[in-house]
């Protein structure tokens, strides 16, 4: 990389402090407003919707609990990261993909396989898989979850 010219660094480094300067008076800004809202609640309490709870343990996680009791924010710090580990521990439980045992067969499968075994006592479940796959339901014919021999009793 090409050293830059003095003027040029000049102008770079007093643009940064700046930028630098306008991002502090909005963070003190936003401080205040933040304590004249929270004098005016008072004692009471705030109802946080889910979202409003993930968008604000979301954003508190990419900064320190110390940081988090500096900046005074509306909710404890430590509530903030307890929402965060509930939001990981949500993501990666399963809980919205998983539910109790196989997935049901399809009623038509099953009907197709109650059939067969009536029809054709003398069939096993080999069989009539076979025939099954043969005319075309290939899901009943790899989906071994319905057993014919006990439409059969």
């Amino acid at each position: 990389m090409l050293p830059l010219s003095h003027p040029l660094r000049f102008l770079v480094v007093a643009l940064a402090g700046w930028i630098n300067q306008q991002q502090r008076e909005v963070i003190d800004y936003l401080q205040t407003e933040n304590r004249v809202l929270r004098e005016q609640l008072g004692a009471s309490r705030l109802r946080f919707t889910d979202d409003q709870r993930v968008r604000l343990a979301a954003k508190a996680k990419h900064l320190r609990r110390r940081v988090l009791q500096e900046i005074g924010t509306i909710v404890s710090p430590d509530a903030l990261l307890a929402w965060h580990r509930r939001l990981i521990a949500r993501k990666y439980d399963g809980q919205s993909r998983r539910e109790p045992g196989r997935p049901p067969a399809m009623a038509e499968i099953r009907q197709l396989a109650v059939r067969m075994a009536t029809e054709n006592r003398d069939w096993g479940y080999t069989r009539i898989q076979g025939r099954a796959r043969e005319s075309g339901s290939r899901r009943w014919a790899r989906d071994h979850r319905h057993h014919p021999q006990a439409a059969r009793h």
